[in-house]
């Protein structure tokens, strides 16, 4: 077959000896993607390799900036919460809009033009002196990552075959929590001997790597309808893409339950060090080995989750929900080392079990014309959930008590569980139903005229 529009005109030869038998006409069986396979196509792995790096940058950027304010401005917990919304809010507030602009955009040029931009403003923090400057810098970055979140979904539904969307996004979700894991160390070690702004040079360094290896992608995108770019035209796109998701069951149960997901890990990550404090009675240290079993259990989470392709993802967030409602009331219900570190575990696991499916299939049942729109809410919706956790898990856990705060988030979990089991089974009881009269509609009207 010719992909490349070449030169056609030898194929006015005998068209009976072109045609394939019919035992050649088989349909070749659907290529399965492991974790494995999915990287030996290039342009996944270029993608991957440019945000592995990129990632970790930003790992290291974060944690200079929170021992700059921590250790060297001697600046409170107040400061280190100022900068870290101040990082969140563009990306809930600004996202879906942005996500508009994606889709009538070349998402090659802006990936390279947001890594390029985004670099310029990382070296700012070198000049930074106040907490204020830093919030200012941290507004700009996200507002920045806002258009480019989008736009390398789009890349990636662009270039990845359907079948292996799954495993592209399982790898990609490993990387982040292996960069999560790794990047402590790594900045620690940098900030001891080079100071943060080492931090910050190796941060701008990796958006110009993930600008070179993004040039080196071929994105070609389905051509979309000329509409006029005017305010009119993109509102009606914006409400379009909103219409999409929230008529459409599976997508918008996924969403919600992606943002149920994130508010109780937000809500935990600010308390789990008090709890370890107060209830387990522990230190820094087993603070640090508790925490990182999250990291672990995500890590782990993805290997399995690829396993599931044939699952319904739906059903498969369904099942995570559950597992990370089991996990809080473990947390909450006993008060041993041994629970604390497999509770996080399973938490970190069931994570893994929500975020991979619930973006696979927002990739997947999105039109090519509105993935941008729909990606960027979904990470709207997900950074909504994370502030909402911030803010509210310390007047919470002040009116319930840390541990009766966990299993009220475990309770919570099991009610929505609950009633997405039961919406699912409902559509599928329906779709069975319907596509019995459609195989069948003689007896479907026969049984009518009874």
């Amino acid at each position: 077959m010719n992909f490349r529009g070449g030169n056609t005109n030898n194929l006015s030869c005998d068209k009976l000896t072109l045609m394939p038998s019919s035992s050649e006409t088989t349909t070749p069986p659907a290529t399965t993607y492991t974790l494995k396979t999915i990287l030996k196509f290039k342009p996944f792995r270029t993608l991957w390799m440019a945000q592995f790096v990129s990632i970790f940058g930003d790992f290291l950027a974060l944690f200079g900036v929170i021992s700059l304010i921590t250790f060297r401005w001697h600046g409170t917990a107040v400061d280190v919460t100022t900068v870290t919304i101040a990082f969140i809010l563009p990306m809930a507030f600004i996202g879906p809009f942005a996500g508009v602009f994606v889709d009538h955009l070349n998402v090659k040029q802006l990936m390279i033009a947001s890594d390029l931009i985004r670099a310029g403003l990382i070296l700012l923090l070198l000049v930074a002196h106040t907490v204020p400057q830093i919030a200012a810098i941290f507004i700009a970055l996200s507002t920045v990552s806002s258009f480019f979140a989008p736009a390398q979904s789009v890349t990636l539904r662009t270039i990845v075959p359907p079948e292996g969307l799954l495993a592209a996004n399982a790898l990609m979700a490993q990387a982040f929590y292996v960069v999560r894991l790794l990047s402590p160390a790594a900045a620690g070690g940098l900030v001891a001997l080079l100071t943060e702004k080492s931090c910050f040079y190796l941060d701008a360094a990796s958006f110009v790597f993930s600008a070179t290896m993004i040039s080196a992608l071929a994105i070609v995108r389905p051509a979309r309808a000329n509409t006029e770019k005017n305010v009119k035209s993109l509102t009606q796109d914006f409400l379009a893409g909103n219409k999409f998701i929230f008529t459409h069951a599976g997508l918008a149960f996924v969403f919600i339950a992606m943002a149920v997901a994130m508010f109780v890990l937000s809500s935990f990550s600010p308390l789990i060090s008090i709890y370890i404090r107060d209830s387990l009675h522990a230190g820094v240290i087993m603070y640090g080995a508790i925490s990182a079993m999250v990291g672990v259990g995500m890590i782990v989470g993805t290997q399995f989750v690829n396993k599931l392709h044939s699952k319904s993802k739906a059903h498969v967030v369904l099942g995570g929900l559950f597992a990370l409602g089991i996990g809080a009331f473990v947390l909450g219900a006993f008060r041993f080392t041994a629970t604390a570190a497999l509770s996080t575990f399973m938490m970190g696991f069931a994570i893994a079990f929500v975020w991979v499916p619930a973006q696979t299939m927002s990739q997947q049942e999105t039109p090519h014309a509105m993935v941008g729109r729909v990606s960027s809410t979904f990470m709207s919706l997900i950074s909504l959930s994370q502030i909402f956790g911030l803010l509210l898990s310390g007047y919470l856990a002040q009116k319930l008590g840390i541990r009766l705060l966990f299993m009220a988030c475990a309770g919570v979990l099991g009610v929505i569980s609950a009633a997405g089991y039961f919406t699912m089974r409902g559509r599928r009881v329906e779709s069975s139903a319907a596509a019995a009269v459609n195989e069948n509609p003689q007896s479907s009207a026969a049984s009518q005229n009874r």
